[in-house]
């Protein structure tokens, strides 16, 4: 058996981080819309996070931004003219409409897609389907180029497969990994995947739904994916993600859940119905990869849901040290928020469980954008041999991080507002960037 591993691809975060506010039912997002960000630290942040990954001896790579902002969107809106003309009459007509297409969102590359190892299927290929992110607009213009980045690193048809978004359709939306779990006893072998949806299209009487918040996944983008990626129906297991965390701020599963290998952690309130989810999930993964699923629930009288998502407590990444022992890398506002902080003391302290250690990290520009660090990162399992066939490029190490973070310092601003956004130097200043970013790794921008 080829030894297989579990490569983090994180989002570089692009030149025009802003705070758009353009996530309704992020609560981050909407609480920090207008305020002043700083690309050029939000971008060193997650690279500082993916250097530290790599040197723990984690394989960890990076996904690049895409170009901001994108004027065919707005073309397509009916704005003509020059380009300085173009976001003039947009700004003019809609600032929201200029954000969207000058958001930054791509850098959550939880959302980027869905992707099952080749250990999984009959054809014995990696599967990826990039998400069509369709319930925000400033977001569902990610997917071609999301799809396109996908084949130029992982472009050997003989290891790869990659399906197109799913049809642009309420009924297929489809948020990515961000509520897709593999669980496995090692990488390597067999795995049982947990897809976690908010509403039913085509049975919305069956499931109830939330009534503040809209849920984002789909039941049939689930299933849809399960079948495109040849998964046996024996160790997929679907959960109806509880409406009531979707009205807190819950908006995928990873805000209320993380799960690694054969753990998953997660809040009581996580799922509709959630013993029997919890039973069908540990009984598929029993007979599929036979060991235990270890279960850990945070009850709401340890973390209540509100300081769940407000610290992003769920959002960490749950990994596996070269040790054997699991950590959870975790948003330094876990350690700022009491009732979580002293939940996490206990958890390690009692060494019961798995998880025996916490990593705390500074990524506040990411999080007040409403993303953490399993925002930031897509999980891809490998084999040597698919490893090998991979860009080169886009792997973390000493040069490649030398490379990036001179790359940021030169070229990203320290400060950017919502009346920044006119500025048709933004635009020029991000293609003049990206040119050289993409000319270095070796494929179109």
């Amino acid at each position: 058996m080829k030894e297989s591993v579990e490569v983090n691809f994180d989002g570089l975060v692009g030149l025009t981080h802003h705070y758009g506010g353009l996530s309704y039912g992020n609560i981050a997002s909407t609480s920090h819309q207008a305020k002043i960000s700083n690309p050029k630290e939000a971008a060193l942040q997650g690279l500082k996070k993916m250097k530290t990954m790599a040197d723990l001896g984690f394989k960890q790579a990076f996904l690049p931004p895409q170009l901001r902002p994108d004027l065919s969107f707005l073309r397509r809106l009916g704005f003509s003219g020059s380009d300085s003309q173009i976001l003039d009459a947009a700004w003019k007509y809609s600032p929201e409409i200029l954000s969207a297409c000058y958001s930054a969102s791509s850098m959550w590359t939880a959302n980027a897609a869905t992707v099952t190892p080749s250990r999984d299927n009959a054809d014995g290929k990696v599967h990826f389907t990039a998400a069509n992110l369709i319930s925000k607009v400033h977001r569902s213009i990610e997917a071609d180029k999301t799809a396109q980045i996908l084949k130029s690193i992982f472009s050997n048809t003989d290891h790869f497969i990659h399906h197109p978004p799913l049809p642009p359709s309420q009924i297929f939306g489809d948020e990515g990994a961000a509520n897709h779990t593999r669980f496995c006893n090692e990488y390597g072998k067999p795995g049982v995947h947990f897809f976690v949806f908010g509403r039913s299209a085509l049975g919305s009487a069956s499931f109830a739904e939330p009534k503040r918040y809209p849920a984002r996944q789909t039941l049939e983008a689930s299933q849809s994916i399960a079948r495109l990626h040849g998964l046996n129906p024996q160790s997929v297991v679907y959960a109806h993600q509880n409406p009531e965390v979707v009205d807190f701020g819950a908006f995928h599963n990873d805000v209320v859940a993380v799960g690694n290998q054969n753990v998953l952690f997660y809040h009581e309130k996580a799922y509709f119905d959630s013993n029997k989810v919890i039973q069908e999930l540990s009984e598929k993964f029993k007979f599929r990869c036979e060991i235990d699923l270890v279960s850990i629930e945070v009850s709401s009288g340890q973390v209540s849901v509100e300081d769940a998502v407000r610290s992003y407590l769920f959002n960490s990444q749950l990994v596996t040290l070269p040790d054997g022992k699991m950590m959870l890398i975790a948003p330094q506002e876990c350690e700022e928020q009491s009732s979580v902080d002293r939940y996490l003391k206990a958890l390690v302290d009692s060494g019961d469980t798995p998880i025996q250690g916490v990593r705390y990290f500074d990524l506040r520009q990411s999080m007040q954008n409403g993303g953490g660090p399993a925002c930031l990162r897509l999980r891809v399992v490998l084999n040597s041999v698919e490893l090998a066939q991979c860009s080169p490029h886009v792997f973390i190490n000493d040069e490649t991080y030398t490379v990036l973070q001179k790359w940021v310092s030169r070229n990203y601003r320290d400060r950017l507002s919502m009346d920044d956004l006119r500025d048709p130097l933004l635009l020029q200043e991000s293609t003049k960037a990206l040119e050289e970013l993409f000319g270095w790794l070796g494929f179109f921008r």
